[in-house]
């Protein structure tokens, strides 16, 4: 990975940290994504004139990723619904690098040399360290948290193998970052109109405050990282993505003046260790 994508995807960790920060609007977890989702796609839509089409062989991509996304966050809200934030998000991110790396082989042929396997390894192991021993009293992760965080991680791999091949094949990732937002969002309204009734959509009045900032983050946090799936292994960028576990954590510690015990010191340090290894 060269350094401006190595630094860009950085810069997409801590956004991505930082919308989840942001979301704080007091609907309930569906409601909240579904705000997040609407706005970004919102946001695409405005910004599709200025952008030509991504290439025809790349359309099945933006509709089969859109799917994929929209089945990661059904996951990922199954998933809070049984176990604790710090540790379902851990783990749902945590286990996705190694799942991305094995797909890369299998389907990008994307061998990564040994001290990429090691950067992929330690930083994925930090993460999922942080919802194992991350907090301090931390009940054992139930059995359906457990089965829904690594549901959720294999959607994020598997988005993130149809994006890489959908962004390298769309002549332009910007094209195919913002089709694939609108694409998502127009998936989660059907799907939370099916669910929910056709007043579903009201709730953007709500959350609009926070879900404005939290939109635009997610949407150039994520569009570096399609980008950067075009200059690097997907792999190498899905894993450094994952440092936005430690950005979170972070912002915890040093803005929100929450505990941090040794073992989430211990988790921090094998992420970082894992980045300084990217780049030797």
């Amino acid at each position: 990975m060269d350094t401006v994508a190595f630094a860009a995807v950085l810069v997409a960790a801590l956004m991505h940290a930082g919308w989840n920060a942001v979301v704080r609007v007091g609907l309930d977890r569906f409601s909240s994504i579904l705000v997040l989702s609407m706005t970004q796609s919102g946001l695409a839509l405005l910004l599709l004139p200025f952008f030509p089409a991504p290439a025809a062989a790349a359309w099945p991509w933006v509709v089969g990723s859109a799917l994929l996304h929209t089945g990661y966050k059904l996951f990922l809200i199954r998933a809070y619904q049984h176990g604790d934030l710090s540790q379902v998000y851990p783990l749902a991110r945590g286990a996705a690098p190694p799942l991305v790396a094995l797909g890369g082989i299998v389907l990008l042929n994307e061998a990564l040399p040994p001290a990429g396997a090691l950067a992929v390894a330690l930083i994925a192991g930090g993460v999922a360290l942080m919802a194992f021993r991350g907090g301090p009293g931390l009940a054992r992760l139930p059995g359906p948290a457990l089965a829904y965080a690594l549901g959720t991680a294999v959607f994020v791999a598997a988005y993130s193998l149809a994006d890489a091949q959908g962004a390298r094949i769309a002549g332009s990732a910007t094209s195919f970052a913002l089709w694939m937002f609108v694409a998502d969002g127009l998936v989660m309204l059907a799907y939370a109109m099916a669910t929910r009734g056709p007043r579903a959509p009201a709730v953007l009045f709500q959350g609009w405050r926070t879900g404005l900032p939290a939109g635009a983050l997610s949407l150039g946090s994520y569009w570096i990282v399609l980008w950067a799936f075009t200059r690097a292994p997907v792999a190498l960028v899905t894993a450094l993505r994952e440092t936005s576990v430690l950005f979170a954590m972070l912002i915890g510690v040093f803005l929100l003046k929450e505990p941090a015990g040794r073992w989430r010191w211990a988790a921090a340090i094998a992420i970082v260790c894992g980045v300084i290894v990217m780049r030797l």
